[in-house]
């Protein structure tokens, strides 16, 4: 799937993916998350080296017309987004705002569309959708307390995952945190985390 990254950058995104799978299937049907559901891909939110890694690579594989239409999405959006923030413009990474300011600037663009989500609700980057988007929807476990994940899910599901698959959880976040420690320091990035729209334009132009 994400042949131009390495085995081990591939592994992770591949192990999230049937993480969800697997974890979804023990919620025996309660989520609602299933293609034409798009909540959570309304909106920015940060997303790692990593994602934009993915992002980069599956737009190469889309036809012309279809990245043209992405990337002009994704650049309108960058733009408006550095003239609300102008420290956007000499770096990208909000790894150093603080947090009530960068919660201010993703309230103040809450509508906004992925620039990859179609009109029919599909991702045209399915195959290649950051992490963040892998794993989205299972409710949360938090010392006994359960939530859900997004405002669609208006109640949390009666059953809970196994330690077991939240042993897996602890383990991919892990995991990624490992790989992208090394993807910063090989990139000499000056952060990990970019907001989400920045994924999709290769930074000489953004």
């Amino acid at each position: 799937m994400v042949q131009a990254l390495s085995g081990r950058s591939s592994s992770l995104f591949e192990q999230t993916a049937r993480w969800f799978d697997r974890s979804n299937a023990a919620m025996l049907g309660q989520l609602p998350c299933r293609q034409g559901c798009a909540h959570c891909c309304v909106g920015i939110f940060p997303v790692t080296l990593l994602d934009e890694q993915v992002i980069q690579l599956g737009l190469k594989t889309l036809s012309d017309p279809n990245r043209k239409r992405i990337l002009e999405a994704a650049v309108a959006q960058v733009a408006q987004l550095t003239t609300v923030a102008p420290q956007l413009l000499t770096n990208r990474f909000i790894g150093h705002w603080a947090e009530p300011e960068c919660d201010r600037v993703i309230e103040r663009f809450s509508a906004w569309p992925c620039p990859a989500l179609e009109n029919d609700g599909r991702c045209a980057l399915y195959q290649f959708r950051p992490l963040v988007c892998r794993s989205m929807g299972i409710p949360s476990d938090d010392k006994g307390c359960v939530n859900g994940a997004c405002s669609v899910q208006t109640a949390v599901p009666l059953i809970r995952l196994s330690s077991a698959l939240r042993e897996e959880e602890n383990r991919l976040a892990a995991l990624e945190a490992e790989q992208l420690e090394s993807l910063r320091l090989q990139q000499g990035a000056e952060g990990e985390e970019i907001l989400l729209p920045f994924a999709f334009v290769p930074e000489r132009s953004s």
